[in-house]
């Protein structure tokens, strides 16, 4: 009994070839999704660093000075300003102090455009020292 010829079973040079420009188009996306995600926690670090110094800064002062509170300056490559404009509350008395509202801006450069992070809160004016009767 004979048996017929059969031909080896094994990839021609075609499919190896299909088969790496597969393999390189895959690499190339996973390389390019490793990188964003190393730029996305680079952009987060920077921004929870904004956020950390803005608190930092509203917790300098529980209180608002009579003239309000204006200052800026620069840290660890941030810009920051701070900011007090008197609020409104429509309440009035002698023992209510009256409202500022406090705005903190950090500005920061990520190597590629500028960014931004505001905070505001309230806070009441610094009751004037009370003078001591003789």
């Amino acid at each position: 009994m004979t048996r017929p010829w059969r031909r080896m079973q094994g990839m021609t040079l075609l499919e190896l070839l299909v088969a790496f420009a597969i393999l390189a188009m895959s690499l190339g996306l996973l390389y390019r999704i490793m990188g964003t995600s190393a730029r996305g926690a680079g952009d987060i670090e920077r921004y929870q660093g904004a956020v950390v110094l803005a608190q930092s800064l509203l917790s300098l002062r529980d209180t608002v000075p009579e003239g309000g509170w204006q200052q800026e300056g620069e840290t660890a490559g941030y810009r920051w300003r701070v900011q007090s404009a008197p609020y409104a509350t429509g309440v009035a008395g002698p023992t209510v102090p009256p409202l500022y509202e406090v705005l903190v801006s950090i500005t920061w450069f990520d190597g590629r455009q500028q960014r931004d992070l505001e905070l505001a809160t309230l806070r009441p004016q610094r009751k004037p020292p009370a003078q001591v009767r003789r």
